[in-house]
């Protein structure tokens, strides 16, 4: 409308709109770009997701949503050779204001220009940019940070306004350009049919109930359980004077100091006046499995190999009393219920450092943990250094405003205008043998994975660049070489994540020579660590229709000898050829479920891992008995429970995105049934809060057999948690987002629970009525809890705090009832605080007499950092 204006005015012959209107305007100067970007407020707000038939009048069949971005300037701009970018994970289709247009570059990066009839920004007049995206929008955390500016040729300027900044009390991420989402039915309920509730104070407060305050039993809490405990009546043990090794001989010592430096941290020292401690070999002990006996007269650990005194200790360490420096006696047999216990780093969306990687292994060794899968090479970025593929990583691994992405990839996930070390690094090699070789010392064995076919938009441009630069030189079979994609493919396709380019071209055989050069290179890398490369995870997840118009692909489907016959055989041919090209070099293949699912067997070697990400409540369990019965090690990764990128609780203040769980606590965790996956449905609800019905027997093995091969581990081969890096930007929020829950990872893969369901008969029907899981189940599940819930309150969490690590702090449940403040935590014997609007924050021992509005939260161990405040009105 302003601009109709401005043209009324001009009509009346002002002297001044005359000469602007016919005068040339002088190019913007470095300078005028860079001050009216650090001065320019940008704020975005979510209006609403709207319902299926309110998206079918901007002609989009399924969910969409409507969204503003305010830009307010502190200065004029009469310029039109200028635009703005941002990352927007949802594809923006319809823009309702004719002054600009809104362009998806790819993957998340958007531009914003202004159209013809835009006639500029004058200072402190708000310009509205409403528009319709793509799905939903249900969290703060989906905004991306970092918009820039650019404008003619020059350099690219942040927008100050959209940079992160930290919570002056939790120290967490902080973004004030988000207008807070503030009313749950238009922005926090995915659609009509969604049930669930809201984490408000309230509802916190009857779910933790179920976590009663048991203080013996918190202290003689073993995270992860083991499988057998005999307490003894003595007085408990006193370590304050630390422990003395009096019999070691027959083992390395080396591979056990990690796990005394634990103890160390915690204050029990190995010194010679210290509590007797006695390693024995017990070679008929399987690997892994240790006894631990502890006595008033000293403490002895006997196990097989150096892996199991290691978890002997990691026991002795999770039942010591931080505060007191004491262990109860008692005789302990134990032995892991997974072969793999797993934990996945993504790397590659956003980087994380040696030091990230190394903090985790340590806290992955004290949950008997053994497989750190690193995924390092995704479409935003590429993360390890390869010998003679430079441009992996000098052109890989960054991210920047170089829209012909010669030095640098387009930005994404909000990295905005220039490379920035801390998440968009990489390892050098020496980095990377020395994670391996730190993940050795404690039993931890390194996964690595660089994702292709898809998912490899990072490899795909830095050869592109790399081809570009040698045909430069006249170098025409350099540059072919190792290219991974063909310049006359017209394939349109879109990815999951809005990629039209991110697949390697499965039907060039520089294709092949690129990866098996990679692979001989990490070899390698392995070799020189001494931990030979045993296991290489290829990804093969998500490829979106590639290939379709290749020339290259059309000429060999007419001429090969792999049995190609359709372009709807290439994601199996490729997955297959390299899953061979592994096993020739003695390595096996890992793959994500839904690529490995397209394969042929006869074509597959006999050794192969599927690691399944499908959904439980969609039916995922199908997949995981399909891969198991074909005699695959199948590997749970199911995210609705083990993805913990995934917000904790149903808020949009709670980080993470949400398309596989809205809420994932650490009960969530406990409560999973990984031996029964279709149980879970009586005790879940799908993504919306609403019950779901799934029927097992998919195993070919009879009852007898399944309930003895499971115990063996011989048809789930484990469960490995994931950590995808989309919104993780820093070690701190590795750390918020991984713990505590990680300690529920590690209790469901190494103990077998006596509350799971078993197997029923074949054609089973699981739901919310069903009653396998029966009352008595119930009743041992949640005498579990509690023991868990206050082990981790009245002790884990000190020795996060001990640690240093970020963890989260669970935000309290609270009511008010008849005047009166009743709190209470997910984990007791977090110390409690409440305070009224502008008072002074206050501990909770027990109900208060309160009113009006109340804020609470949680205090760690140490007293140092706080939870997220919530507020509790009275009823």
């Amino acid at each position: 409308m302003r601009h109709i204006l401005v043209s009324m005015v001009c009509v009346l012959g002002l002297t001044a709109c005359q000469q602007s209107m016919q005068q040339p305007i002088k190019p913007l100067s470095q300078s005028q770009l860079q001050q009216f970007a650090q001065t320019l407020d940008i704020s975005y707000q979510l209006q609403q997701n709207l319902t299926a038939k309110q998206c079918q009048q901007y002609q989009l069949d399924s969910r969409c949503f409507s969204a503003t971005i305010n830009l307010t300037p502190q200065q004029n701009l009469n310029h039109q050779d200028w635009a703005i970018y941002f990352s927007h994970i949802r594809p923006i289709t319809q823009v309702l204001n004719d002054d600009f247009i809104i362009e998806r570059i790819q993957g998340d990066l958007h531009r914003i220009k202004p159209t013809s009839s835009f006639v500029g920004f004058n200072h402190g007049q708000t310009e509205q940019i409403s528009f319709i995206a793509e799905l939903w929008q249900l969290s703060e955390s989906d905004i991306m940070p970092n918009y820039y500016m650019t404008a003619d040729q020059l350099t690219a300027e942040l927008i100050l306004s959209t940079q992160l900044q930290a919570e002056s009390v939790t120290g967490m991420e902080l973004k004030p350009y988000i207008v807070a989402f503030d009313d749950y039915q238009k922005q926090y309920q995915r659609s009509p049919d969604d049930l669930h509730p809201q984490l408000t104070a309230e509802y916190l407060f009857s779910q933790n109930q179920r976590s009663s305050l048991s203080k013996q039993a918190g202290l003689q809490a073993i995270i992860p359980t083991p499988a057998s405990i005999e307490w003894l009546a003595t007085e408990p043990l006193n370590l304050q004077s630390g422990i003395k090794i009096v019999s070691a001989k027959d083992f390395d010592i080396s591979f056990i100091q990690p796990a005394l430096a634990r103890l160390q941290q915690l204050g029990v020292a190995t010194q010679p006046q210290g509590v007797p401690l006695s390693f024995v070999k017990q070679a008929e002990l399987h690997h892994g499995a240790y006894q631990l006996k502890i006595a008033p007269n000293g403490i002895t650990i006997l196990s097989s190999d150096e892996q199991g005194i290691s978890y002997g200790l990691a026991s002795l360490t999770s039942l010591l009393v931080p505060q007191t420096l004491t262990v109860n006696s008692a005789n302990i047999s134990d032995q892991p219920h997974y072969l793999y216990r797993g934990m996945h780093l993504d790397v590659a969306r956003n980087f994380h450092n040696k030091a990230t990687v190394f903090t985790l292994l340590d806290q992955m060794a004290a949950l008997k943990l053994n497989k750190l899968h690193l995924h390092m090479a995704d479409d935003e970025g590429w993360r390890l250094q390869i010998d003679g593929l430079a441009e992996l990583t000098e052109i890989g691994s960054k991210r920047c405003h170089d829209l012909a992405e010669n030095s640098c990839l387009l930005p994404q996930l909000g990295s905005g205008p220039q490379s920035n070390p801390e998440i968009d690094g990489f390892y050098s090699q020496q980095d990377y043998i020395d994670i391996l070789q730190y993940a050795a010392a404690r039993h931890i064995d390194i996964l690595p994975s660089m994702d292709m076919p898809g998912h490899s938009r990072a490899a795909v441009k830095a050869m592109e660049a790399r081809s570009r630069q040698l045909t430069a030189q006249g170098d025409e079979v350099g540059a072919a070489q190792y290219l991974l994609s063909e310049s006359d493919d017209t394939t349109q396709y879109l990815s999951i994540q809005n990629y039209s380019d991110n697949t390697i071209n499965v039907c060039l055989e520089s294709s092949y020579v690129f990866i098996d050069k990679v692979i001989n290179e990490i070899a390698k890398l392995h070799q020189q660590a001494g931990v030979p490369l045993t296991q290489y995870h290829i990804g093969a997840d998500e490829t979106a229709g590639a290939w379709l118009d290749s020339p290259a692909c059309h000429q060999f489907i007419e001429n090969n000898d792999f049995g190609v016959t359709d372009t709807s055989q290439l994601g199996a041919y490729f997955i297959e050829r390299i899953s061979q090209i592994l096993n020739d070099k003695g390595i096996m293949v890992a793959g994500w479920s839904d690529g490995m699912s397209h394969t042929r067997l006869a074509n597959m070697p006999a050794q192969v891992q599927s690691h399944v990400w499908e959904n439980i409540s969609a039916g995922g369990h199908k997949m995981v008995h399909k891969q198991a019965n074909q005699g695959w090690q199948t590997v749970l990764s199911v995210p609705e429970v083990l993805y913990l990128d995934m917000p904790y609780g149903v808020s949009p203040k709670e980080h993470g995105y949400y398309w596989a769980a809205r809420a994932l606590d650490s009960y969530k965790i406990f409560s999973f049934m990984p031996d029964n996956l279709a149980a879970n449905a009586e005790q879940w609800f799908d993504i919306e809060g609403q019950s779901f019905s799934l029927t097992d027997g998919v195993y070919k093995l009879d009852e007898q057999q399944q309930s003895s091969l499971l115990q063996a581990n011989k048809v789930i081969s484990g469960i490995s948690a994931q950590l995808w890096s989309e919104t993780i930007r820093s070690p701190q929020l590795v750390e918020y987002m991984t713990f505590p829950r990680l300690l529920m990872v590690a209790e469901r893969a190494w103990h077998q629970a006596d509350w799971q369901v078993p197997y029923q008969v074949a054609g089973a029907d699981y739901n919310q009525t069903s009653n396998y899981f029966n009352a008595e189940a119930r009743a041992m599940q949640a005498k579990q809890w509690q023991m868990l819930a206050n082990g981790i309150g009245q002790k884990a969490l000190y020795k996060l705090d001990i640690a240093n690590i970020d963890y989260r702090l669970p935000v309290p449940g609270a009511v008010i009832k008849e005047g009166k403040l009743h709190m209470n935590v997910i984990f007791p014997g977090l110390q409690l605080q409440y305070r009224q609007p502008s008072s002074t924050w206050q501990h909770y021992v027990k109900p208060v007499t309160a009113s009006g509005t109340i804020e609470v939260r949680s205090v760690s161990p140490l007293g140092q950092r706080f939870s997220r405040t919530i507020k509790v009105e009275m009823e």
